[in-house]
């Protein structure tokens, strides 16, 4: 007997379902693994690496597991790229002080592979299997991490700043 339209759909329903749960749990699965190993990449302790929210305010010392991921509040899986921050903490060299940055990390699987965005920077593919092949991944985050202090200070030593903006007070 022929399908109806409805059991067509009720077929779509359940291969889409499925592909998002398939994708969800892959891109967890990746997302801790970046955060397991980009420690040993950027020669750092692991309490200064942590998965967090891609948005809103944040502990960066905070473990916060699968919260940290994008679908985390979310009461209806879909077919999405699953988005999670990676906070690193670095410790001031001249005080007691330390110095966190957030990066947004998103990540879906297409065909084979997961495309990762680190930030704004061009995708990076990355086998399914991806033991031992997250390195282009921890390259790009170590260059945002790196390319945030390092714009920061070219801003601030911006010569063209001193003589085309000023405050002049009220008489």
């Amino acid at each position: 007997m022929a399908q109806t339209r409805f059991q067509k759909l009720q077929e779509a329903i359940k291969t889409y379902g499925a592909a998002a749960f398939e994708n969800l749990l892959r891109c967890k699965g990746f997302g801790e693994a970046v955060v397991k190993g980009l420690p040993e990449f950027i020669d750092c302790s692991e309490n200064c690496i942590n998965a967090v929210p891609a948005e809103g305010p944040f502990d960066p010392r905070k473990d916060y597991g699968t919260k940290a991921f994008s679908y985390h509040d979310r009461e209806v899986v879909v077919l999405e790229p699953i988005r999670f921050g990676i906070a690193l903490t670095v410790k001031n060299l001249e005080d007691s002080g330390s110095l966190w940055l957030r990066t947004i990390i998103s990540v879906e699987v297409t065909g084979d592979s997961f495309d990762v965005f680190v930030a704004q920077q061009p995708v990076i593919h990355v086998p399914l299997d991806h033991k031992d092949k997250l390195k282009p991944v921890y390259e790009a985050i170590y260059r945002e991490f790196l390319n945030i202090f390092q714009l920061e200070v070219l801003e601030f030593n911006d010569q063209r700043f001193k003589t085309g903006i000023g405050f002049v007070p009220d008489k």
